[in-house]
């Protein structure tokens, strides 16, 4: 390994030398973790603790009560927080799902076939890229109406599954597969499918699980279509739920905190986990993908 005057540029083991970088890293950690601390602290925290001034970073006697009140919990219509929590999840999955299969699918095509107006279209893709939700919600809102989608289960989904991001990631990815491995399983006998089954997406499992992630968060943490495009309770997500959480406690504010602490809870570690388990492909796409 490389050295200078005799000290390894990067030694195998703890070495003096890298005191410098453990200074700057582990203060700059423990800020980043202190949010994830908080949110966990927070939400078994009692009622007391909840509106205690000055207000206490960690939890002095934890209880399950915030958790036990939000499961018991009903809207003023009778639906249960169960039932958001089951449409949260059933929509998640097969979001999550059709967003990977669609952006794979066209991910390679636009990659690597040919066709009129192919440049077009990925521009198109590209210039998509740029408008922030609230600048579609009235077009989205028109579309979901002409399609006779309002307040029904399909509103959830249908939205949320164009994704231009995870388009660019996958095409950018699969550019990097060399056309000669599709030619030779051509010649092989394979057809597209094939191809497209046994070859790209072994591939290009670090992009889609960039994509997996991103579709998730987009999806689990969307209170949008439970808010303009749903009027039945029974439809709303968990996320919409939670919204609500504060002020819709029967005038018991105090108890809508205590709620509201344990749902964030919900929605958050689902959002730990998946990342926890695919950060490592993240970083790998964002290595493969011509982002700098």
């Amino acid at each position: 390994m490389a050295s200078f005057h005799g000290t390894k540029i990067n030694p195998d083991r703890f070495h003096k030398s890298q005191l410098k970088f453990y200074f700057i890293l582990i203060p700059i950690a423990l800020l980043m973790i202190m949010p994830i601390v908080y949110i966990f602290s927070h939400a078994f925290k009692p009622i007391d603790e909840l509106f205690a001034y000055p207000p206490r970073f960690f939890v002095q006697k934890p209880t399950l009560q915030n958790f036990q009140d939000l499961a018991s919990n009903t809207t003023a219509t009778g639906v249960p927080m169960s039932r958001y929590l089951f449409n949260s999840i059933v929509v998640t999955v097969i979001v999550v799902f059709l967003t990977a299969l669609i952006s794979t699918m066209a991910g390679y095509v636009l990659s690597k076939k040919q066709f009129k107006f192919k440049k077009t279209i990925f521009e198109i893709n590209t210039i998509a890229l740029m408008f922030v939700p609230a600048a579609v919600v009235i077009p989205r809102y028109l579309l979901i109406d002409e399609a006779g989608l309002l307040n029904t289960f399909s509103a959830h989904i249908f939205p949320l599954l164009a994704m231009p991001v995870g388009l660019f990631l996958v095409k950018q990815f699969i550019d990097q597969i060399p056309n000669e491995l599709i030619e030779a399983a051509k010649i092989d006998g394979a057809n597209d499918f094939q191809i497209f089954g046994k070859i790209i997406v072994p591939l290009v499992k670090p992009a889609i699980a960039t994509i997996s992630i991103l579709s998730f968060q987009a999806v689990w943490n969307n209170a949008e279509t439970s808010t303009l495009f749903i009027d039945d309770e029974n439809l709303k997500t968990f996320a919409f739920f939670m919204s609500t959480l504060a002020g819709d406690t029967g005038g018991n504010t105090v108890a809508g905190q205590g709620m509201a602490a344990a749902a964030a809870l919900i929605m958050f570690v689902p959002n730990l986990i998946i990342f926890i388990f695919l950060q490592s492909k993240v970083m790998n796409t964002m290595a493969h993908s011509g982002i700098k």
